[in-house]
């Protein structure tokens, strides 16, 4: 194929808004926040079930204070009413025993308060465990929220970028022949498409052309469209080539 000197060079313009193109896609596909926020989102589950975990023995200790404070009522109710019997009763036998029953009772309640007193001081420490992982939840979760809001500005910003990038390819390959543009194309595929030869060497994949590669390239008329012999990228040739 044979293409002006002048057409082929205005290749490198459309390769290097390609390379940009690539970027910009790349970019939009991929923000920096992203690897973040698949952390974040992975440690949700793991955080919300510690959390669970945290709160049922909150909940545990809950009912059974409940449940102490009810059999304090009672031991309460039942020393109120042998107070009122020690009053009224005239037996002594009856009085003696009232007594028993009440020393008893306060014994139990001894035990019950102490019961209280240690449930109460376990409730404190779970529910500061509950404040601390729900604090943890939450600046996880407002974490996310910035990430998730400067990952979307990224997005967007790339998305523009590559629109804007995809209408200068069109104008830049409006300028170039049709036939030309579908070879670079196609070569665009697996490698640069095309890329400047400077001091020998292919910029398209950095390696040197030697030896029979080179003198066929010397050999070539200056409008014949040549390849690298390496990445099969169009080679443009210019008075730096080197050649």
């Amino acid at each position: 194929m044979n293409a002006a000197p002048a057409d082929q060079l205005r290749l490198l313009d459309l390769a290097a808004t390609d390379t940009r193109r690539t970027q910009a896609d790349a970019a939009r596909r991929n923000p920096p926040q992203a690897p973040r926020l698949r952390e974040l989102a992975a440690d949700r589950q793991a955080l919300a079930r510690e959390l669970g975990q945290r709160q049922g023995t909150v909940d545990d200790l809950q009912a059974e204070l409940r449940r102490i404070e009810s059999d304090v009522a009672v031991v309460d109710a039942r020393r109120a009413r042998d107070n009122e019997l020690m009053r009224t009763t005239s037996s002594a036998k009856d009085a003696t025993a009232i007594e028993h029953e009440l020393a008893s009772l306060q014994r139990r309640k001894d035990d019950l308060e102490e019961t209280q007193l240690d449930l109460m001081e376990r409730l404190e420490a779970a529910q500061a465990a509950v404040d601390e992982q729900q604090a943890v939840i939450t600046a996880a979760s407002d974490e996310y929220a910035l990430l998730a809001s400067a990952a979307e500005q990224h997005i967007a910003e790339a998305a523009a970028r590559l629109e804007q990038l995809t209408r200068d390819r069109a104008a830049v390959a409006s300028g170039i022949p049709a036939a030309l543009v579908t070879l670079y194309d196609k070569l665009h595929e697996r490698s640069a498409g095309a890329a400047l030869v400077q001091a020998r060497t292919c910029l398209g994949c950095h390696m040197m052309l030697t030896g029979s590669d080179l003198n066929v390239i010397r050999q070539a008329a200056e409008d014949a469209v040549v390849t690298c012999p390496q990445c099969d990228c169009i080679l443009v040739r210019t008075p730096e080539s080197g050649l």
